[in-house]
């Protein structure tokens, strides 16, 4: 009988939870549409999420800080937010929740969190920023969609045009509509696109979006589309170093531009790492380096200022991309010519050496080598370290954590808790850098650690991370 009540208790307690996190989960809509507040969950999205996506959250992070933190903390806590007058802003809710039971539970929970955000108020006006994508790849696409899915009201980035090489006809425009709609690694668009033939545009969340056809970066004139002071975000690859990169500032209407690959004579930047060292206002053309150096960069920071590295390797085991072959067939570089999704293949990467331009202490202490593998997307950075003292599993760990949790960090170190973890299941995470804290090794002074990553998705959250520190709408975050 005991077990039969105790079921039917559960019954009930899961019903009153899951009301409470659609409670939550509407409280946080409203912010976000309605006052430009996004709420995160330990730098995880919250926007748009459903319930069951929200409460496995809520699971990380009472396991990640070893705190009872539950959806009634979480749903208080928005409240009190919502309550409060506060500027656009990106606000961790995990770490306000974390933080409350660091202190007095019995605490009032308004003035706890008005306390915790005071500096808000003095959080500077922001102006947005028109954004051109030029190219439409696999980067340009996904970029594409968080920029309309965190357009919110307008305040930071606006996705004005897109530009791509060849005629625009309906046909083209259709396709670029499905590619963008549909996709086979990150599903669908969870928003509307919509085409407008008669002014060669996207209707994207109801939003124009003109798509441009042009030869080369001089033939634009941006500002016949009422397209002003933009940023140009370069996906194609085609142009990398910083004389070609500054034909993307002839055209009027263009005055800052953002390069997603490494770039030759610009800065290259992990941002987290070095993006404060080069002042926007000073320096019109960037670099946001590589997927892989946004990976393992951050990591190494924290292994270089906590130990010291005295010399390393890295091995990258990487998805295949677009530049290898389906079949077989000619490549103008070695292996590469063998078909991707049934070869694991050995090639080349400058990660080792990118990493030197974001932390120059490393300058010369690492080699690098990678391995495409049948996957399209996820990837896993591993990191062969000597380092200057001995060390442990578990110290290691701690201080990565620690960073992970707080710090200039957080936003680009995912700590991972899971004995389970596998490539499919880092696909959309928003860091860069997942460390993979069940496989770390350490004997001495030398340490091997695995760091995953979406070589998309979490690349592409970078490239919006630096882009908004270009364009300065960056909004006041509590992290």
């Amino acid at each position: 009988m005991s077990t039969i009540t105790n079921y039917e208790k559960e019954v009930v307690n899961q019903a009153q939870v899951r009301r409470a996190t659609v409670e939550f989960i509407n409280i946080v809509n409203d912010l976000w549409y309605d006052k430009s507040i996004e709420l995160v969950l330990f730098r995880n999205p919250l926007v748009d999420k459903r319930a069951s996506e929200v409460l496995n959250l809520i699971d990380y992070a009472k396991e990640f800080v070893a705190k009872p933190i539950s959806i009634s903390d979480a749903l208080e806590i928005a409240k009190a937010i919502q309550s409060i007058d506060l500027p656009p802003s990106k606000l961790d809710i995990g770490k306000l929740a974390y933080e409350y039971h660091l202190q007095d539970d019995s605490a009032d929970k308004v003035a706890f969190v008005k306390n915790q955000l005071k500096d808000a108020t003095q959080a500077e006006d922001i102006q947005p920023k028109d954004v051109v994508l030029y190219g439409f790849g696999r980067i340009g696409r996904l970029l594409a969609r968080e920029l309309m899915t965190k357009m919110g009201k307008g305040s930071q980035l606006r996705l004005r045009a897109v530009v791509t090489r060849g005629e625009i006809n309906e046909a083209v425009l259709e396709k670029r509509a499905s590619l963008l709609s549909i996709d086979s690694v990150h599903g669908d668009f969870l928003g509307t696109v919509q085409v407008d033939v008669d002014n060669n545009a996207l209707i994207i969340n109801g939003t124009t979006v003109y798509m441009i056809s042009a030869g080369k970066p001089e033939d634009v004139d941006y500002t016949e589309y009422g397209i002003n002071d933009a940023l140009i975000i370069d996906n194609t690859g085609a142009f990398r170093d910083d004389k070609a990169l500054a034909r993307h500032l002839v055209p009027k209407g263009a005055s800052k531009v953002l390069l997603t690959a490494p770039g030759a004579g610009v800065p290259n930047i992990v941002h987290g790492v070095n993006h404060v060292e080069n002042n926007p206002d000073k320096v019109d053309i960037f670099s946001a380096a590589s997927c892989t150096t946004n990976a393992i960069t951050p990591v190494l920071k924290v292994l270089e200022d906590n130990f010291g590295i005295k010399k390393g390797h890295l091995e990258t085991i990487h998805a295949y991309t677009n530049d290898q072959n389906l079949v077989d067939n000619m490549h103008k570089k070695y292996r590469r010519g063998r078909a991707a999704a049934l070869n694991m293949v050995i090639t080349e990467t400058g990660a080792g050496k990118a990493v030197a331009k974001a932390l120059p202490a490393l300058e010369g202490k690492l080699t690098s080598s990678a391995i495409r593998v049948p996957v399209p997307n996820g990837s896993l950075a591993i990191l062969n370290l000597q380092l200057n003292s001995n060390t442990t599993v578990e110290a290691v760990n701690a201080i990565m954590k620690q960073y992970a949790l707080e710090g200039d960090l957080v936003e680009q170190i995912q700590y991972s808790l899971s004995n389970e973890l596998v490539s499919s299941d880092i696909v959309g995470t928003t860091a860069p850098s997942i460390f993979d804290s069940k496989a770390t090794i350490a004997d001495g002074d030398t340490i091997v650690i695995y760091v995953w990553y979406d070589n998309e998705y979490g690349y592409s959250h970078q490239v919006m991370r630096l882009a908004k520190h270009i364009a300065k709408v960056r909004r006041y975050t509590y992290y």
